[in-house]
């Protein structure tokens, strides 16, 4: 028996979507009608594709989850605050349980952060997931804005996503209580969108931490014509990451990515207060090029990563 077609998906799963700040007409007509905010408007859109980003075969709730996550975390990167989302599915085949518990963790997450889908597409093909999120900002935290002597700051620990990863992936073995642990660090990181509303007005700086500390932390330094220098000693280290990768944990709170913590910067006079954030200081910015210099108690760390890459 076939499974719902594209006009019943929408009107099923996703039209009962609570619909939120500024939308006079959501899903259902041609667009949508949005009336913005004051202020900057900020969008980001992010493509997820099956056995790629995720197993195909993962908990659909798990994966709409993380689908939604990512892309607010570049809201955060941003000092947005989130407004409405749009979604466009591409799937092998209309399956109303995978659905039900897809739209299930979509808007559940979408909720919890006070974000509305406002409209979007289904299609039929390989697996994969679109979505783009839309915010608004006063006060937008940019890559290119770090000055000479600013600290280097991390919003929370790193590693814990990728040394997750081959957990997900069904690469090893672990206790359940590990596998839980894994789980939760890959599919539902933290949006740090309250960390950036209380820089707002004192970073300089600031990226979301998706391919890797180092790979981004360059995109800063590039943005800004500047050099950073890392105590790669001072980097807080997941707890799960130490669990599952022992000593490679250092390297993966390095290079690993999918932690979507901030990475920013911010004058030191400032920094006092980010430490009361739960912010850590990694080092500082220097006249430079672009460069990102990662030593460990002094000497040069040579990393065997530079961060993921799509391509």
């Amino acid at each position: 028996m076939p499974g719902p077609g594209e006009f019943q998906i929408i009107r099923d799963y996703f039209s009962g979507a609570p619909q939120g700040e500024g939308v006079a007409l959501g899903i259902g007509d041609d667009c949508a009608l949005l009336q913005p905010p004051p202020g900057l408007l900020a969008t980001s859109v992010d493509t997820l594709v099956a056995d790629r980003h995720f197993p195909a075969d993962a908990n659909p709730g798990l994966i709409a989850s993380r689908a939604l996550r990512v892309n607010l975390s570049d809201l955060a990167a941003m000092n947005a605050r989130p407004l409405w989302f749009t979604l466009a599915l591409t799937l092998p085949d209309s399956n109303p349980d995978w659905l039900r518990r897809f739209a299930d963790g979509l808007l559940q997450t979408a909720e919890a952060f006070g974000i509305s889908l406002v409209g979007g597409d289904t299609t039929r093909g390989p697996l994969s997931i679109t979505v783009e999120v839309i915010g608004s900002t006063h006060k937008p935290l940019r890559r290119d804005g770090a000055g000479v002597g600013h600290g280097i700051h991390v919003s929370g620990p790193l590693g814990a996503a990728a040394a997750a990863l081959p957990v997900v992936l069904n690469e090893r073995e672990v206790t359940e209580s590990e596998r839980r642990a894994a789980e939760e660090a890959y599919y539902r990181p933290q949006p740090q969108l309250s960390m950036a509303a209380a820089l707002g007005d004192i970073a300089s700086a600031a990226v979301d931490i998706s391919d890797g500390l180092l790979a981004d932390l360059g995109h800063i330094c590039k943005a800004s014509g500047l050099t950073a220098e890392v105590q790669m000693e001072k980097l807080p280290v997941a707890a799960l990451a130490q669990t599952l990768a022992g000593e490679r944990a250092l390297q993966l709170a390095a290079t690993g990515g999918d932690d979507y913590q901030l990475c920013f910067t911010l004058p030191p006079e400032h920094a006092e207060a980010a430490e009361k954030l739960g912010a850590v200081c990694i080092g500082t910015l220097t006249e430079g090029q672009g460069e990102v210099r990662p030593r460990l108690k002094g000497e040069p760390w040579v990393h065997p990563s530079a961060g993921f890459q799509h391509f």
